[in-house]
């Protein structure tokens, strides 16, 4: 049952790594030998490396997400003067309300502060630059207290679709599309 096991292992790693496809092939073209010497104990083989992780950008499978789901490419690429406000506005609301079932289901976005915006709020000594942007007249050292422009948003999730496609159309956005009659 080892021998089994060990022969499937050796086939998907000559399958998937080159290098290793080498070295075996060299063992196979070498003259055999009887074995290791009693007093010699084989060495482990080493488990096959994983799997390369896809060559597609993360930011990409997103675009293509909004596109597939919300036709956002196909919105912001369009050319509008042909169109009257009415037109884009009844399209950009479908875009809209699509969009943010995407970014809701993905990223689950919640606002940073639960102030209003144009409340008084404090940012406290030692906050955190990549939680707080500070705007306008700003001298001396914290805590500081000022208007609250805008609530700011954080990802509670982040569950992107996870890329199975091929290397030549990692950089795709949205295929081609072809009705056949």
């Amino acid at each position: 049952m080892r021998r089994l096991w060990l022969a499937i292992r050796l086939f998907f790693l000559v399958l998937f790594h080159s290098a290793a496809a080498r070295q075996i092939a060299g063992l196979l073209a070498a003259p055999q030998v009887a074995g290791p010497p009693a007093a010699e104990k084989p060495k482990p083989t080493p488990a096959p490396a994983a799997p390369p992780k896809p060559v597609r950008s993360e930011a990409i499978t997103l675009l293509a997400t909004l596109q597939r789901e919300a036709r956002l490419v196909d919105f912001v690429q369009e050319k509008l003067d042909a169109y009257s406000d009415a037109q884009i506005g009844a399209a950009a609301r479908d875009v809209h309300r699509e969009c943010g079932k995407v970014l809701e289901r993905l990223f689950a976005l919640r606002p940073l502060s639960a102030e209003s915006e144009g409340a008084e709020v404090d940012v406290p000594w030692g906050f955190d630059a990549g939680r707080y942007r500070l705007t306008g007249g700003i001298g001396g050292e914290p805590p500081f207290c000022g208007r609250l422009v805008h609530p700011g948003w954080e990802a509670t999730r982040c569950d992107l679709p996870v890329w199975s496609g091929s290397a030549s159309a990692a950089r795709v956005v949205s295929p081609v599309e072809v009705e056949v009659a």
